[in-house]
């Protein structure tokens, strides 16, 4: 990035030239970055990209690097509300000029990734990325992924009852969105249905990271939709003392929330821990007409959680890098809403999960290699749903996996580097609900990223090839009796006596061994117009294996309140599920993004359109046909949404699915006014639209959002005001009813008391102000879950 402002030099000292020895080739760096005005910028974070080494500004805007060998060197500094910069250092023994780094005023925040080897931001890549972190992150931060996230740009929330949300990307979700915790799998079952939780936490987290594109290339075909990386300190990079806690408690559940994490070390030796324990009751929504209770408020019943963890990690620093190892626990004691068996018996999951994670990177030398990564994990995760005190249901995933990055040095102006990456997952599933049978999963992949500057212009490329097998050795087609609610037959003829119904039941067993080998490719441009805008374009093609809950699913998934049949069954003329004679391909998505950004002054934005055409899209089909549950069901008044399944009600639709080419298009727009030193305003819009290539809308499409945000500090005082509009949702396919538009109003207060050492905030938020009843579109249970009721919380944050 140029700046016409922009005095450079280098600060060069030599005193080791006046001995005669090796050193002499040892220079000392220095500088100093200061604002337009030309007021010094403290705490400023200056970077030698080849090197690695980092360092931070003191108060008169200083910085210094010693012992530099002579060499071209490219320096990369960066401020919170300033621009980055980029500028290229020539250090030489005879260069003994001073240096004034003078950055740019951005009125968006702009953030690093930690997601890839590679620098990318919100604002120089050719790749559309998201970054939630510090203030905003804490002020955003809920008890589920996806209702974290749900305020960036392109980012909705599938909303599960307050207690299993995960995220949308772009109208993708579940398999298609990878969710990782620094770099690497977090190795759960969320994917498998919205019922299941993420086993992370952003309570702890430093930032989370929302990528789309070719930087999705370094984790595999299961991020076509998008990576969520959350990133935490558990492997810590630096020894200085350092940490927050925060205490909380909130009106509408309950909910009693207390969470730390704290750095230090001694000599090389760093240490890091946290811990988070929360505790929430069933959650209020808004009042509503009620036949039973006119005037009372409605509850979610079974929406209750218990959550704790704790993570430890230490790591050994050396001039070259770093290498250290974690280990976190986390316990989630959660309970599905809808899910109750006669009426009277609640069922919850009892989550468990053991992590084990081995980070570490080298900074070499030598002519070719500049560093290498590598990322090493294990997961050991199990959730139980539990009924009557009873264990019905148990998921279980174990997980390994390794990621490799090896960067070489610029190449002819090129720089980039290799990726291989391992993974190999066991899932198992055992219980009356579990309708995916036991499986692995093992991934062999190579990928390669590389960009360079061509003038105003930075080109990147990317490229990933894999090897994916599925085995699945016990897979099951029952005989099933499936049938139409219009029919002739009464309902008793279907209501077999249990033990009746096991005997005679015929299930044919059999093995399935599936291999794949998608291949991903990526190209982006950015081109530099002035020193304040830049527009980008990113076209990426790129293949994804279906999941095993896709191909191998046969069996009532309460969490859904579907009966669901994967791709590798079909649909007879005669009305029986048989094997499918069609070839499972991959699904294929070619995607097209334009960007548009300002990237300086007091006025910034991002404007993000995209087109996606996916081939072979996998989604559920409605079949019309219903079968039994094995239990008597509550799912509250209106069932799955449709007329007359009170008197069917241990019954579930039969959701097959299938593929077909379908189009993803829409926008995200963000922009953000710096209109005084005390006062900010943000506006951000997002749109969708989903629909199959021969016609249909694809079911739970995140409605179109326009939403704003203004913050005002005034010394200790910090107030922040957030409005959002959901539109309605009509664009609906076959059998999904319509939902109404709301507008959700949000405000926050903090006043900052400082005590020693110790940055201590006091805070009350409020959520829902005007108390609106608001049913989430891509919610499983938007009939029976609605969001939260007005809100209140009260809380103390600290920073040490």
């Amino acid at each position: 990035m140029k700046l016409s402002r922009l005095a450079l030099g280098l600060s060069l000292s030599a005193p080791a030239l006046l001995l005669a020895s090796p050193s002499a080739l040892a220079q000392t760096l220095s500088g100093t970055v200061t604002n337009a005005a030309g007021k010094p910028l403290a705490n400023a974070t200056v970077e030698i990209e080849a090197l690695k080494r980092v360092t931070s500004t003191n108060e008169l805007g200083e910085f210094t690097f010693s012992n530099v060998k002579e060499g071209d060197y490219t320096l990369h500094i960066f401020a919170s509300g300033f621009a980055h910069l980029h500028e290229h250092a020539q250090v030489q023994s005879d260069n003994a000029e001073g240096a004034n780094f003078v950055l740019a005023r951005s009125a968006i925040e702009v953030i690093d990734v930690h997601a890839t080897p590679m620098h990318l931001s919100v604002m120089e890549s050719a790749t559309p990325v998201s970054v939630l972190s510090g203030e905003t992150l804490r002020r955003q931060q809920a008890a589920t992924l996806g209702d974290t996230l749900e305020k960036l740009p392109g980012v909705q929330s599938n909303f599960h009852g307050n207690v299993a949300s995960t995220p949308i990307i772009r109208g993708l979700s579940g398999p298609r969105v990878l969710i990782t915790q620094n770099g690497l799998d977090v190795s759960d079952v969320s994917r498998v249905g919205p019922d299941h939780a993420v086993a992370s936490e952003a309570s702890t987290a430093k930032q989370i990271e929302v990528l789309r594109g070719p930087a999705t290339l370094f984790f595999g075909s299961g991020a076509i939709g998008g990576v969520v990386n959350v990133v935490d300190q558990r492997v810590p990079t630096s020894t200085e003392t350092r940490g927050e806690f925060v205490l909380e408690t909130q009106t509408v559940n309950d909910q009693k929330l207390g969470t730390f994490n704290v750095t230090t070390g001694v000599d090389n030796i760093a240490f890091y821990a946290d811990g988070f324990y929360r505790d929430s009751n069933d959650y209020e929504t808004p009042v509503a007409p009620d036949i039973d209770d006119p005037d009372g408020a409605h509850v979610v019943e079974n929406s209750n959680e218990e959550s704790n963890g704790f993570t430890l990690g230490t790591s050994y620093l050396f001039d070259q890098g770093y290498v250290g190892v974690a280990v976190e626990r986390f316990e989630r004691e959660y309970g599905v809403p809808g899910h109750s068996h006669g009426g009277d018996t609640s069922v919850f999951a009892d989550l468990e999960q053991t992590k084990y994670q081995l980070l570490g990177e080298y900074n070499f030398t030598n002519d070719f290699l500049q560093s290498v990564h590598f990322r090493a994990g294990y997961t050991d995760y199990e959730h139980a749903e539990v009924e009557g005190g009873l264990v019905g249901t148990t998921f279980s995933n174990e997980t390994e996996e390794l990621r490799v990055e090896l960067l070489h040095k610029p190449m002819a102006g090129w720089r980039g580097g290799i990726s291989l990456h391992y993974k190999g997952s066991d899932v198992f599933a055992q219980g009356e609900e579990a309708f995916t049978p036991p499986s692995e999963m093992e991934m062999f992949a190579v990928a390669l990223m590389e960009e360079r500057h061509f003038g105003d212009f930075l080109v990147q490329l990317g490229a990933r090839a894999e090897s994916v097998t599925l085995d699945a050795s016990s897979v099951l087609l029952p005989e099933l009796d499936a049938h139409e609610h219009d029919d002739e037959h009464d309902h008793d003829e279907h209501a077999h006596d249990e033990h009746e119904h096991e005997g005679s039941e015929f299930v044919r067993q059999f093995a399935v061994d599936q291999e794949f080998t998608p291949i991903s490719l990526s190209a982006g441009v950015v081109y530099t117009i002035n020193e304040s805008y830049n527009v980008g374009v990113s076209l990426s093609r790129s293949e994804r294996a279906p999941s095993a809950s896709e191909l191998l699913s046969f069996g009532p998934h309460i969490g859904t309140r579907t009966y669901e049949i994967g791709a590798l069954f079909d649909l007879s003329e005669e009305g029986e599920f048989v094997l499918s004679q069609t070839a499972i391909d991959l699904e294929t998505a070619n995607n097209i993004d334009l960007t548009f950004r300002k990237t300086q002054g007091d006025v910034g934005f991002v404007f993000n359109a995209f087109y996606n055409q996916v081939d072979n899209y996998y989604f559920q089909e409605e079949t019309g046909l219903f079968a039994e549950s094995g239990h008597d069901h509550d799912h509250g008044e209106e069932g799955h949404g449709e007329e007359g399944h009170d008197e069917h009600s241990d019954e579930l639709p039969v959701y097959l699915f299938g593929s077909a080419d379908a189009i993803l298009h829409g926008f995200e727009l963000q922009v953000a006014w710096q209109t005084t030193d005390n006062l900010k305003l943000d506006f951000f819009a997002d749109y969708v639209k989903a629909r199959l290539k021969d016609g249909g809308a694809l079911p739970r499409t995140s409605p179109m959002r326009v939403g704003s945000h203004v913050a005002y500090t005034l010394d200790n005082i910090r107030a922040d005001l957030d409005i959002t509009y959901f539109a309605k949702q009509d664009d609906n396919s076959t059998f999904e009813t319509e939902t109404d538009g709301y507008t959700l109003v949000d405000a926050s207060i903090t006043y900052d008391i400082p005590l020693g050492d110790i940055d201590l905030s006091v805070y009350l938020s409020g959520e829902n102000l005007t108390d609106e009843e608001a049913r989430v579109h891509t919610s499983f249970l938007k009939d029976i879950a609605p969001r939260p009721g007005r809100n209140f919380a009260f809380g103390v944050r600290g920073y040490f």
